[in-house]
Order: structure tokens, then C-alpha cells, then sequence
């Protein structure tokens, strides 16, 4: 992720790349748009030096909520990979710091930017109330991927780490609040830290009366058997993505495949006077939709545009603080096997 964004950075009029921090750099081949650039091993050194007036994090977890806010106090304002904090305590940390310091805070809500998802939720908003939500995303990873999955396994569960994305979906959808979470996780490998699972699937209550799951695994006993669903069902019908006939199914560890979707299918429940139904259903074609590279531009264009315009953030950092508490209660349901009330 940091390197799609640096480059998203690299193409985009009104910024201009000031520094890069990783600590494996000196061991890195930079692309020719990155190689110039001032290269740092530590964090608080790149901060120091640069003092630069954007900070881009794309660490692993436990490290977003500690970076952001010094950056913050440092007069930078943030992109901040999602998860934003591994607590709702600390999320709130992050966001509090955003408003006293005045900075502006994007999170990598990479879905927010993408023009079929967002025509999926518009018409998912249409379907009445309540809603239920079915959604996964399984990942049959190895080597490289499976290395960088069980890195993030450190900190987060799937649920947590890609969870936050979906259930972000889910409350564009809908207003109501989420008042329960129940969850169910598996250890499916020793080859994890003590205490982690590496698949798990969650159900969430809604105040109105909506239901939604999701499912999220790593690794390679995955199976990539339904790994990508994606539906809505309402009163009125249901909107799913599906793929295009005669369209060949992609592998679970494509990362084009987590966020492309191909095409919408749109189901409607009224039903004629002879009980059949009473429309046929509609397919709308999203082939020609922005890559994984472009996705991350749109980011950092919505990043400059928040800036540039002073734009109010405050139902952003907010709707990223209640998709966690989410995830995270979800998390807490697992560990105890509680059904968890928020």
C-alpha cells in the first residue's frame, strides 16, 4: 500500500514527494517516479528532517495510531491506512488529535473512492428496510502473501483487518446503529502468534431490525469457493455483485479482484398479478472501472481536495470509529465466545 500511494503521490499536481521511510529502504529497488527521493529507516528521523506538510502511513496496525498523531502535532496532515488504531480508545486518540491540532485526517477507505461501489450503495438504499448484508472475503494466500499475512497477524484477526472496509459499506447504507455482535473464529495453523485465528465470521444487529455477516480467512487452506460475495437483500429486492458471463472467475490473493466488481445485479421483488415477478432483473456493467493503482490515486486526490477546500471530515473520522467498534467487538465475541453488546 505505501508504495501504490507514494506513487498515486508521484502523478498528482500539488504534491511533491519530500521523503520515504520504511525500514528495509536500503535493501529496496525504488521505481524511477520514487528514486530520488530522500530515504529514512526511522520514522521519527523522516518527521524531524522533513518536516513535511503530508505524512502517508501505510505500516502495519500497531504503529497507525502512534504515527498519526505525531505527525498530527507535527503540523502534518495524515492519510491513514485503515485500520485506523487496534482499539476504539486509540481511534478516538487519532480523531480528537485531528480536530485539536486542525489537521485533516483521510483514512484508506479505498471503497469510498471507487465508482461501482459507490452505484452499489445508492442502490442498496433503495431496497427498504431492514436490510441484511452478506459479505466475505476469503484470501488462499502462500508464500510472499501468506509471509505478509501472517506479519499483519501480529496485530489483527481478518475479520478486523479487511472487516473494517465492509461493515464501513454497511453504515453508508444504513443509518441505524449496531446494537450486537456475534462471532466465531478458528485457528486453522500453529504457524500463527499465540491467541490468533486466522479465519472468522461475525453477525451484527441493527436498531431497525437489519442483520449482516461477514467472513474473512488467510492462508493457504482457504478455500476459493465463494472467497468474494457481496449482496444486500431488502423488502424491495437485493443488489449483489457478480461476475459477467462468460467472465473468468479471478484467484482470492489478486488484490484487483478485492475491490473490482465487474458487474451489479439488481433484483426486484414485486411480484405480478399472477404471483410471478413482476420485472426482470437488471445487470449494469462496471467493466470498465479504475485498477487497484487508480483507486489509490482517487485517495489522494480526495486527500489534496480536503485540504486545498477546507473540507469538514467530521463524519469521515467518525463513520472509521464506529466501523472499528465494530470489527473490534467482533474480535472480543470470538476470544470470549459472548455475544457482545454495544
Amino acid at each position: 500500500m505505501g508504495s501504490s500511494h507514494a506513487l498515486a503521490y508521484s502523478r498528482i499536481d500539488g504534491f511533491e514527494i519530500a521523503g520515504l521511510c520504511t525500514r528495509g529502504i536500503n535493501a529496496r529497488t525504488l521505481p524511477d517516479a520514487l528514486a530520488g527521493a530522500p530515504t529514512f529507516t526511522s520514522f521519527d528521523e523522516a518527521l524531524k528532517t522533513v518536516k513535511p506538510d503530508v505524512v502517508s502511513i501505510n505500516t502495519l496496525p500497531d504503529t497507525h495510531a502512534e504515527f498519526a498523531i505525531k505527525a498530527m502535532e507535527a503540523g502534518a496532515h495524515v492519510f491513514l491506512e485503515k485500520p485506523i488504531a487496534e482499539t476504539v480508545a486509540d481511534a478516538q486518540r487519532v480523531v480528537d488529535s485531528a480536530i485539536r491540532t486542525k489537521r485533516k485526517l483521510v483514512i484508506g477507505y479505498i471503497l469510498r473512492h471507487h465508482p461501482s461501489w459507490m452505484k452499489f450503495i445508492e442502490l442498496a438504499r433503495t431496497l427498504g428496510t431492514p436490510l441484511v448484508f452478506r459479505m466475505n472475503l476469503n484470501q488462499q494466500s502462500s508464500g510472499a502473501q501468506w509471509e505478509t499475512h501472517k506479519r499483519l497477524l501480529n496485530s489483527l484477526s481478518p475479520i478486523v483487518d479487511c472487516g473494517v472496509h465492509y461493515v464501513d459499506i454497511w453504515c453508508q447504507i444504513t443509518p441505524a446503529k449496531p446494537v450486537r455482535v456475534h462471532a466465531v473464529g478458528a485457528r486453522l495453523t500453529d504457524d500463527l502468534p499465540k491467541g490468533m485465528y486466522n479465519y472468522g465470521h461475525f453477525e451484527v444487529n441493527f436498531d431497525d431490525g437489519s442483520v449482516g455477516w461477514y467472513e474473512a480467512g488467510w492462508g493457504p487452506m482457504m478455500s476459493e469457493t465463494a472467497f468474494f460475495v457481496k449482496d444486500v437483500i431488502g423488502p424491495k429486492g437485493s443488489v449483489s455483485i457478480v461476475l459477467a458471463a462468460g467472465v473468468e472467475a479471478v484467484k482470492s490473493d489478486d488484490i484487483n479482484a478485492h475491490t473490482q466488481t465487474n458487474q451489479i445485479l439488481l433484483h426486484h421483488a414485486e411480484l405480478a398479478a399472477d404471483g410471478s415477478l413482476a420485472k426482470p432483473d437488471e445487470r449494469l456493467s462496471t467493466t470498465d472501472e479504475p485498477g487497484h493503482d487508480d483507486l489509490c490515486e482517487r485517495e489522494q486526490r480526495f486527500l489534496l481536495k480536503a485540504i486545498d477546500e477546507d473540507l469538514d471530515l467530521s463524519a469521515h473520522m467518525g463513520d472509521a470509529i464506529k466501523s472499528l467498534q465494530i470489527v473490534l467487538a467482533a474480535d472480543e465475541s470470538v476470544r470470549t465466545g459472548r455475544v457482545v453488546t454495544l
